[in-house]
């Protein structure tokens, strides 16, 4: 009995720390700016050593339509990974319909991918928070999640500037105010 709480108290530790943001800029993945809850970028747009974005992907949409993430090149993209079940990322996500709105007649979209959900409960979930921005399925797409990975915890959001330049990575929950910093940086 004692093996089993000793088990889940240590799953659900793991759990936390996977869902906290990370503050620490010391902390990088594959040499890009770790972004946690609450920090500010400085004016600079992208690393110096920054690399291209894998955008060479066809996804489904939650429609089952073939979306093209080339098409978005020439455009400041946010990709989010979350999912249904992520408290957090139903946190988050409210934020980003209002970016969506403010933002997308200035070369912003939003890319939201569902990391692990069917395209139903997408759908459910994107008529639930009036979500107005590409909702893509992550389902089955291993290459394109360890593309942009190693993915440590939802939600998980990368930046994209307008030459396909992936500039910024943000591990954890974030606010509208955190990521329209970020945004503003790349306009």
């Amino acid at each position: 009995m004692m093996r089993r709480w000793t088990l889940a108290v240590g799953a659900a530790l793991a759990l936390a720390l996977l869902t906290l943001p990370a503050t620490s800029s010391e902390f990088s993945i594959e040499s890009l700016p770790l972004i946690g809850a609450g920090t500010v970028l400085a004016a600079e747009a992208c690393e110096a050593d920054a690399k291209p974005a894998p955008l060479n992907f066809t996804l489904k949409d939650m429609d089952g339509q073939d979306v093209d993430l080339e098409q978005f090149r020439g455009k400041i993209i946010l990709l989010n990974f979350w999912a249904t079940w992520c408290g957090p990322c139903k946190i988050e996500i409210p934020g980003f319909i209002e970016l969506q709105d403010e933002y997308g007649d200035d070369g912003f979209i939003v890319l939201g991918l569902s990391v692990d959900d069917s395209a139903d409960q997408i759908q459910d979930f994107s008529r639930e928070f009036n979500v107005n921005y590409p909702m893509l399925q992550g389902l089955g797409e291993e290459e394109f999640q360890e593309a942009w990975g190693p993915v440590w915890g939802l939600p998980m959001s990368f930046w994209v500037d307008r030459d396909g330049t992936w500039c910024k990575t943000h591990m954890g929950i974030g606010t509208k105010d955190d990521f329209e910093a970020d945004l503003k940086s790349l306009l």
